[in-house]
């Protein structure tokens, strides 16, 4: 049996603490591993460790740890196929699917390439007699990251790539459920030339978390995970004093007018309701055709569609739309909510809760499920299923399918499928979510935007990834100075260069 530790000041150190989480094979349902959970003794070790090698780190100018995430994201190409088979095996993700989760994160190490570009302050000459007036953005110290199951390649690296790269010290705190690839992250981040400190990486449960929220020497917390636990960590963080960025739940709505190319709009669905088998935060669950011509062709299109999906472990090829759920529990209360579905009058035009895979009848799988005539008060439009299950519900018109997404607590992302550019706009400009599509299912920004939802599906100021990250990991200072005019003597006759 595998056991997994922690990895602090660039070495794996085994946990001491005595507790252990079991981490699951999702495809068979087998203990394939155990992760340490850390103590609070423990998570204080790497901080203290973070924070000794942090200010060397910081010294180094912008240009040269740069090109650490350079040599990173070359590693990060050479060991493609291991990260993802590793992903793979502990989350349930298809391999492509895995391949799309590093990616997602590489990109965002290529967009902290440009550090020294994003750290550049602003300047003011002749603010006053003889006065020059600058800013400069300067770390914050040490920092910490608590990223959720479901992107344990693409979260991590959305922390702690741009905080690293403005001259920070990360503590990473992985999900338990699939804590392989975190640590593998941080061993290429070592070989790319990162010294050791720089990067920690410790497992554990609530006592790792809240201990993060409570140390006095962590000036910073990223977090990614449901609204509940996402209110708690910003409520908590910045009770002490910290900066907190906290992303939570998620109800995604694509609305269909009826305009659309309908099979464009199914197959939309199709990736972006069940992809991952649906455990994805921008996974679109809820449809919303307008009009009922609309909203006939749309199922026309979809039961087919829904019942063809290709289900099965990450080893049975590249052509399985979706895998497992990444535990029995996950899977259960996904059930449960289709059960409830049911109960409350939903339609369910296709029903997977009775699938199972030959030789794999331990694994935590469940077919796709289609409901139709969903209602605003029932658990399964209110509720983030987070499973393989799309919702339909129709709406009469234009405004009051736009009323849906708009009057709904989460607010991270949605989409529109139409040929009208007037409706398209109109859409755009007045919902009040944070991520919007037009023709775009999943509007996952690209890593020089930023990512952020609004209403309960974001808490803080500033969002991931993007020009706020750096924002968020840096301070500003700003200096006032005068200085008596006078040359200094003595030339150079070399070209300059960094020294």
């Amino acid at each position: 049996m595998q056991t997994i530790g922690h990895f602090i000041g660039g070495k794996h150190v085994e946990g001491t603490s005595g507790r252990h989480a079991d981490v699951y094979n999702p495809a068979t349902g087998e203990v394939q591993a155990r992760v340490a959970l850390a103590s609070q003794s423990e998570l204080r070790a790497a901080v203290e460790n973070a924070a000794a090698a942090q200010p060397a780190w910081a010294a180094q100018n912008p240009q040269r740890r740069a090109r650490v995430l350079m040599k990173f994201v070359a590693l990060l190409h050479r060991d493609m196929d291991k990260l993802a088979e590793a992903l793979s095996r502990e989350h349930g993700k298809t391999l492509p699917d895995a391949k799309g989760d590093v990616i997602r994160g590489l990109e965002v190490a290529e967009f902290c390439i440009g550090a020294p570009h994003l750290l550049k302050g602003e300047f003011t000459e002749g603010a006053g007699p003889g006065i020059d007036m600058y800013s400069m953005r300067q770390p914050l110290g040490v920092v910490a990251g608590i990223t959720p199951f479901n992107f344990p390649a693409m979260i991590p690296m959305w922390k702690f790539c741009p905080a690293i790269a403005a001259g920070n010290a990360f503590i990473l705190k992985p999900s338990e459920r699939d804590p392989s690839v975190p640590i593998m992250l941080a061993e290429l981040m070592l070989e790319a030339g990162l010294p050791a400190g720089i990067l920690n990486v410790v497992n554990g449960d609530k006592e790792s978390v809240d201990g993060i929220l409570d140390d006095p020497d962590i000036m910073a917390v990223g977090f990614v995970g449901s609204t509940a636990i996402a209110h708690y960590v910003y409520s908590r963080a910045t009770a002490t004093g910290k900066r907190a960025q906290c992303f939570g739940g998620a109800k995604n709505h694509m609305i269909i007018m009826p305009d659309a190319d309908m099979d464009q709009a199914a197959d939309a669905l199709i990736g972006a309701g069940y992809g991952a088998a649906g455990e994805r935060c921008m996974a679109i669950s809820v449809a919303v055709p307008v009009g009922e011509e609309a909203a006939n062709a749309l199922m026309e299109r979809l039961i087919p569609r829904v019942e063809a999906l290709k289900i099965g472990p990450y080893t049975a090829g590249d052509d399985v739309d979706f895998g497992p759920l990444v535990t029995a529990q996950a899977r259960d209360r996904v059930l449960g909510l289709v059960e409830q579905g049911v109960k409350d009058g939903a339609t369910l035009a296709v029903d997977g809760r009775d699938f199972t895979m030959q030789g794999y009848e331990n694994g935590y799988f469940m077919g796709g499920c289609l409901f139709d005539n969903v209602t605003k008060d029932m658990s399964i439009y209110k509720d983030e299923i987070f499973g393989p299950v799309l919702s339909v519900v129709r709406a009469k018109d234009y405004d009051e399918a736009l009323d849906l997404p708009m009057s709904h607590e989460y607010g991270n992302g949605t989409a529109i499928y139409t040929r009208d550019g007037d409706t398209a706009r109109d859409f755009a400009s007045r919902i009040n979510i944070g991520m919007v599509g037009i023709n775009v299912p999943i509007p996952v920004p690209l890593a020089y935007h930023t990512f952020g939802g609004w209403k309960r599906s974001g808490f803080g100021d500033l969002n991931q990834h993007g020009p706020d990250a750096f924002k968020f990991y840096t301070r500003t200072k700003t200096v006032t100075s005068r200085w008596p005019s006078g040359l200094k003597d003595g030339a150079e006759f070399v070209i300059p260069t960094m020294k």
